[in-house]
């Protein structure tokens, strides 16, 4: 449901309306170009509706979401729905074309990883005692039915925001034809362009987390997604670790990109193709120049 005080969250500035809401951890925006306050609410409480609905069923932290059901099935089969069926079709697909670099079931190495900034890194024989609880060619797939080994997990946290912006376009556009946006921590998409048919404009922020414009982007047509490491790292004698893991070594991908950010026609397309990207290490400019990838790498 949507926050109790909804109309604190409504701001209005030029020729957009802004609704913001926080949802999976994250801030959330909802901009239309109008100023019709009531048809701006509208949008914004089917959005966040939505939203949270997403968020109640995909999270691994609600001991009531889909999520934790399938993970404390303990080896049982667990029969999904057919939204969840396409999410792990998705990510099926994308396991495969990351030649197993993608994969849902590393989720469980954040018992071990923190990634909080501070200097707390885990040794070897802690990273080589999860490692046997990862690997999604160990999961039995064929849908509707689910079945992991006991012990192991699934995680949609790097799918279920980029699908529920996805979402929240598509609803947006099945209310109105006013241009729309909707930006979830950064990942985000439009309706189509402003209504002189001018682009969005939106900023990169830096990685160095000090406010600064990394670059602006203009945008007309689908999405953008970053993934990088200037808010979830570690750091050591020196060396960063960043957040994104590799699921085969249980550690962070080495020369890394700080960030990448992708467009793609819709989120989910870009928030994968921005991580597969941060996946392939010091070969990420080269993997994005092969896929003909629109995409602004920062090291």
């Amino acid at each position: 449901m949507p926050s109790e005080n909804f109309s604190a969250g409504m701001t209005q500035s030029g020729r957009d309306t802004l609704y913001v809401f926080q949802a999976m951890a994250t801030p959330c925006e909802v901009r239309l170009e109008t100023l019709n306050f009531t048809l701006a609410e509208h949008v914004a409480r089917v959005v966040e509706t939505e939203t949270r609905r997403i968020e109640q069923k995909f999270s691994r932290y609600r001991s009531d979401s889909v999520i934790s059901r399938i993970n404390a099935a303990g080896g049982a089969p667990v029969e999904v729905d057919t939204e969840t069926a396409m999410l792990l079709d998705f990510a099926d697909q994308c396991h495969r074309l990351s030649d197993g670099l993608f994969d849902i079931t590393s989720g469980v190495l954040r018992r071990i990883w923190r990634f909080d900034g501070s200097d707390r890194v885990p040794d070897a024989a802690q990273v080589n005692a999860v490692l046997p609880q990862i690997g999604w060619n160990k999961v039995k797939w064929q849908a509707p039915f689910l079945t992991l080994a006991d012990g192991m997990e699934i995680d949609f946290g790097g799918l279920a925001k980029e699908y529920a912006v996805d979402r929240a376009v598509a609803l947006a556009r099945q209310i109105t034809e006013t241009p729309t946006l909707v930006n979830f921590g950064g990942d985000l998409c439009v309706s189509g362009p402003r209504a002189d048919g001018s682009r969005w404009k939106v900023a990169i922020e830096s990685v160095d987390r000090s406010g600064n414009m990394a670059a602006m982007l203009e945008l007309s047509h689908g999405a953008l997604a970053t993934s990088g490491d200037a808010r979830r790292f570690l750091l050591k004698d020196g060396v960063r670790y960043g957040h994104i893991l590799n699921p085969k070594t249980g550690w962070p991908i080495v020369a890394a990109p700080r960030s990448v950010t992708v467009a793609a026609a819709t989120c989910v397309e870009a928030g994968m193709t921005a991580t597969m990207t941060i996946l392939q290490g010091k070969n990420a400019e080269r993997f994005l120049k092969r896929e003909g990838v629109k995409a602004w790498c920062i090291r």
